[in-house]
C-alpha cells in the first residue's frame, strides 16, 4: 500500500502519530493529514523539542486498532501559517482538550 494511503486511512481512525527528530527520541502527537502532508501544532502540552523549520524528522504510525507498526517514513518539517479549515480541522483532531498552540508544521513526505 502506498504511504499516503497507509497515513490517510490510520489517521481518519486516530488523529495521532509519532515524530521524532535526528538524535531524539519520537514524541506521540496529535496530528491531522490533509493534502498529502502530516500537519502539527505544537506548543503548550504538545512540543517536539528539536523540531524546527526545514528539519527532517520521522513519522511512525501505529494500527489505531491493533497498535501494530504501520509505517515509518521520513519527512521535512515546515513552520507554516495554517488556513482557516486547516486551523479549524487542528482544532477538531485535539480530542482530550483545548487546542492551545504557538506553533504548526507541516510534515511534508518525500
Amino acid at each position: 500500500m502506498e504511504t499516503a494511503q497507509v497515513m490517510d486511512a490510520a489517521l481518519r481512525k486516530a488523529a495521532a502519530l509519532w515524530v521524532a527528530v535526528p538524535g531524539r527520541r519520537g514524541r506521540l502527537v496529535w496530528a491531522l493529514w490533509r493534502d498529502g502532508s502530516v500537519w502539527v501544532a505544537v506548543g503548550g502540552d504538545q512540543e517536539v523539542p528539536g523540531l524546527a523549520d526545514g528539519q527532517p524528522v520521522t513519522i511512525t504510525v501505529r494500527s489505531p486498532t491493533t497498535h501494530s507498526f504501520l509505517l515509518e517514513t521520513p519527512a521535512v518539517a515546515h513552520l507554516v501559517e495554517p488556513d482557516g479549515d486547516v486551523e479549524a480541522a487542528l482544532r477538531a483532531a485535539r480530542l482530550n482538550g483545548p487546542a492551545t498552540w504557538t506553533g504548526v508544521y507541516r510534515l511534508d513526505l518525500p
